[in-house]
């Protein structure tokens, strides 16, 4: 189920991508008003709206213990997440491609932002913390096995005297498949000692990542609520010029 969510809901990202560059081939000034165009951007406003419900359902304790009986917060979330993207596809097909206006540029491009940071909450941050876990799974394995190579080495004031003098070629030739840098104990602690640092850095890689995509709930939760304010704005505008053009 979350394998076909995350294929669904990529698809649908990458369309939203690059569909918001449709402006550079086609322009149509007259769509949003139009009927249909019309459908497509109440139907967009709702389902923006409806990612709320999942919001309400989180933050406020009585509600989400009665909402869980019936329909836990897995699923919530994935209202919330269907919603908000197809929500905002259905923004954009809306606009015609139509980017005149200061107010509705910036409920485009916050809107965008909004969905960019939820994938990245979404799918990013789970996928380098389950990285971090088998990686250091990796790491507790391969230090093992240097603590034990070093011993063996220790014993054999011969094998300490066989150190290569250049660990990092040793390293790359055992990466490479040249079994014969790793023949002798020496050439064993070489090469495990690299593969430790090797990972030892990419932990720290993915742990600096994680610290930066830790930012991300903030920026989505202040984008939120910008693209809800610039939404009523545009709805209310729409109204009064709507009705002021009927009188």
């Amino acid at each position: 189920m979350k394998n076909r969510e995350r294929l669904i809901v990529s698809s649908i990202f990458a369309l939203l991508v690059f569909a918001w560059l449709g402006f550079l081939l086609h322009v149509s000034p007259r769509f949003a008003g139009s009927g249909v165009g019309a459908f497509f951007g109440i139907s967009g406003a709702v389902l923006i709206l409806v990612p709320l419900a999942y919001v309400v359902v989180k933050r406020i304790p009585f509600i989400k213990e009665r909402a869980t009986k019936y329909v836990s917060l897995q699923t919530w979330m994935s209202v919330h997440v269907y919603t908000g993207i197809v929500g905002a596809l259905l923004a954009l097909i809306h606009t015609g491609h139509k980017y005149n206006s200061p107010l509705g540029i910036a409920l485009t491009a916050t809107m965008m932002l909004v969905i960019v940071s939820g994938f990245v909450l979404r799918y990013l941050v789970p996928f380098v913390n389950i990285d971090i876990k088998d990686k250091l799974i990796l790491l507790q394995t391969a230090r093992g096995d240097l603590d034990s190579a070093w011993g063996a080495l220790e014993k054999s004031a011969d094998e300490r005297n066989g150190l290569p003098s250049n660990p990092q070629l040793t390293a790359g030739m055992a990466s490479l498949g040249l079994a014969t840098a790793l023949e002798s104990p020496a050439g064993r602690v070489t090469t495990l000692a690299e593969g430790v640092a090797d990972l030892e850095y990419s932990v720290h890689t993915d742990e600096l990542l994680k610290r930066w995509f830790s930012l991300a709930l903030k920026v989505h939760i202040a984008l939120s609520v910008a693209l809800y304010a610039l939404l009523a704005a545009h709805i209310t505008s729409g109204i009064y010029f709507g009705l002021r053009w009927l009188r």
